[in-house]
């Protein structure tokens, strides 16, 4: 016997992931390319993500924590080294 979570409508509409990496851009002001999230879907390093059918579709909260994930804190000089 399968158990299933039951999906609920989401508070806010799913992009496509021309939208997602769109939205990323306008949003937080950095590149960020279609091919970039298909390619870290593989990788296992991009934002959480759905599928209806074969369509990755990405909540717009999931995109704003991955991208806040990926900005440092402020740097004075070049020579500082961002800790892994």
């Amino acid at each position: 016997m399968t158990h299933t979570k039951p999906i609920t409508r989401p508070a806010t509409r799913l992009l496509r992931r021309s939208e997602a990496a769109a939205y990323v851009t306008a949003t937080w002001g950095f590149p960020c390319a279609t091919r970039t999230l298909a390619k870290l879907v593989v990788l296992g390093h991009g934002p959480l993500y759905v599928k209806a059918g074969r369509i990755p579709l990405y909540d717009p909260a999931d995109l704003d924590a991955w991208a806040a994930s990926k900005i440092t804190g402020k740097f004075s000089s070049t020579s500082v080294r961002v800790a892994a």
